[in-house]
């Protein structure tokens, strides 16, 4: 039985015509499970994203999202994903640029007016400056937030917390107070067989092996059927001797 999700065109041939496109404004060009991806001069974006949307043959006319990646480990420690689509070819791109925290991106408001609070999402997560966004603002968090919660030097209890207060009529805010202090982890599955005892286990009281083997008071198991009577006890309703 077909699929009834529509079937993404090929990419057979796009990376060359990217190439001829943006000339030296393309820095790299990978197609990894039938999914392109480019990496572009961060100064010449905006070139670039008018290029991919006006050009015939591409025609990448929609800005579907844009996401941000931190390595703090790289020179450049933030990647912006623009995702592009193709509703003409039903084709997909996805264009990247980089910038640490002191590099501002070129806005694409005035390419797409939707990238004003897709950048905004990103300058409130991470802290990437987009030059040019007419109204760069936080839009996930609070206005009074300290910092960018998903740089991954972002503490995880993050800097204060906030309630509703009785006293005050309004929200506060206030230091983190944690009600535990953060548990350790192993990752480790129970159903695999851990090698060591679970909390709790350590209560458990051990099983004589088999079942249902009937086990004594001693610890033995006995060899006598389970639910048949004692020899030595009288039946219940019956007698231990005839009497006359």
């Amino acid at each position: 039985m077909s699929s009834p999700a529509p079937v993404m065109t090929s990419n057979d041939g796009i990376a060359d015509r990217l190439r001829v496109l943006l000339g030296d404004a393309l820095l790299d060009a990978v197609e990894l499970v039938s999914e392109l991806s480019v990496t572009v001069r961060r100064e010449a974006l905006v070139e670039v994203m008018i290029k991919l949307r006006d050009d015939a043959e591409l025609r990448y006319g929609q800005l579907v999202d844009i996401a941000g990646v931190d390595y703090p480990e790289r020179p450049e420690r933030f990647e912006m994903a623009y995702h592009l689509l193709s509703l003409k070819a039903n084709r997909r791109l996805r264009v990247k640029v980089t910038a640490n925290e002191d590099q501002p991106v070129p806005s694409v408001t005035g390419v797409w007016p939707v990238a004003g609070w897709l950048e905004r999402e990103v300058w409130d997560c991470y802290g990437v400056m987009f030059e040019g966004n007419p109204d760069l603002r936080r839009i996930l968090t609070d206005y009074g937030f300290q910092g960018h919660p998903f740089r991954k030097d972002f503490p995880l209890t993050g800097y204060v917390e906030l309630r509703y207060s009785e006293e005050h009529k309004r929200v506060v805010y206030e230091p983190v107070k944690l009600a535990q202090d953060f548990r350790a982890f192993d990752f480790l599955s129970p159903w695999e067989g851990a090698q060591y005892v679970l909390p709790g286990d350590e209560k458990a009281t051990p099983v004589a092996p088999g079942a249902p083997s009937p086990v004594a008071a001693d610890g033995k198991v006995s060899d006598k059927p389970v639910g048949q009577p004692d020899a030595a006890k009288p039946q219940a309703g019956g007698s231990a001797g005839n009497k006359d």
